[in-house]
């Protein structure tokens, strides 16, 4: 069976009410990032930053699922390429715990620059060029 067609469409699937869907994920997901970031920065109890840090990847990884529900494309385009490594970096925070507000900080430019890159960057395909 080729799975081709279906992981990499020749159009991007889209659906019903995705614009709001990623309008309200993207704002949930800034929330709740800058409130475990803040949160760290303030030295806040772990305990405390549970709830951020939940809704931060839940949200992280709804968005990554939109995505590549409309083409797996978007692993190998510089924007899927960000978002591999914010995770990355996020996942050394418990590792290199001393740095974590740094490495969040490079997580936030990341996420930022990303979003704000022109177009022809951000959907560059490492795979297709």
């Amino acid at each position: 069976m080729n799975l081709n067609p279906i992981l990499f469409p020749e159009k991007d699937r889209n659906f019903r009410g995705e614009r709001g869907i990623r309008t309200a994920l993207r704002t949930l997901h800034l929330a709740s990032m800058g409130i475990l970031l803040g949160g760290h920065f303030y030295n806040m109890p772990k305990d405390d930053l549970r709830i951020p840090l939940v809704c931060t990847v839940v949200t992280g990884v709804a968005f990554a699922a939109i995505e590549l529900y409309c083409t797996f494309h978007w692993l190998f385009q510089i924007r899927g390429l960000m978002t591999l490594a914010k995770i990355v970096l996020v996942l050394l925070v418990p590792l290199f715990w001393e740095q974590r507000i740094s490495i969040l900080l490079v997580v936030l430019v990341i996420g930022s620059v990303g979003s704000h890159m022109p177009t022809g960057c951000r959907y560059y395909s490492v795979l297709t060029r």
